[in-house]
């Protein structure tokens, strides 16, 4: 299959499908954590545009794609930061989230993918996302802490656990405060993305 793992920086997703022997490549405006190719090649990453990549026929045709559009605007956690006080508005908030949500929307809906799935939080009303397909924790994918994560489906089955454990500890909501705290909390975890390689790989 070739796949396109959309708003990527870390290449965990994008290397668990090449270790499946499938053509997968990362795409996100930050270049790739994780290269397997040392310069000047720059590996199986786009540093450009998500959405872009996956309309424009020049990059070729994708037979899946998973994108993690970002969610600072959209999760449910930080809904209190669309208001200044009590009930006044802050405009700009409120316009960051309309683009963030534009983008997501677009995402699922790219016409030219047969397969795409896209991930975030546990959205907020006001962002007016479709209803997700299923929410998945790390727990059941052999990491032992919670992270309501949903999964948006198209033309693609529920991913299924693999490997259930103990313990339920909030690991990304305890994060140390930190110019990258937000990388920490946004890459996808080694046992969810063998999952995906290994499920959406087969269909």
């Amino acid at each position: 299959m070739r796949v396109l793992v959309a708003c990527e920086f870390s290449g965990v997703v994008r290397d668990a499908f090449r270790s499946r022997g499938h053509d997968a490549w990362s795409c996100d405006l930050l270049p790739s954590e994780s290269n397997p190719f040392p310069p000047p090649d720059k590996g199986p990453h786009f540093q450009n545009d998500a959405l872009w990549v996956a309309e424009d026929p020049a990059y070729g045709e994708w037979d899946l794609m998973i994108a993690h559009p970002p969610c600072t605007y959209l999760a449910n956690s930080g809904v209190r930061w669309l208001y200044k006080y009590q009930n006044e508005k802050a405009p700009e908030r409120w316009q960051d989230m309309e683009q963030a949500a534009w983008l997501f929307k677009s995402l699922l809906n790219v016409e030219r993918i047969p397969q795409i799935a896209v991930e975030n939080p546990i959205p907020h009303r006001y962002a007016q996302l479709p209803a997700y397909s299923q929410i998945i924790h790390p727990w059941m994918f052999g990491h032992g802490e919670t992270k309501a994560t949903c999964l948006w489906l198209k033309n693609l089955p529920p991913l299924q656990p693999t490997k259930i454990v103990e313990g339920r500890t909030p690991r990304v909501h305890y994060a140390s405060p930190g110019p990258d705290r937000w990388k920490e909390r946004s890459r996808t975890l080694q046992g969810i993305a063998d999952a995906m390689a290994d499920q959406w790989g087969q269909q």
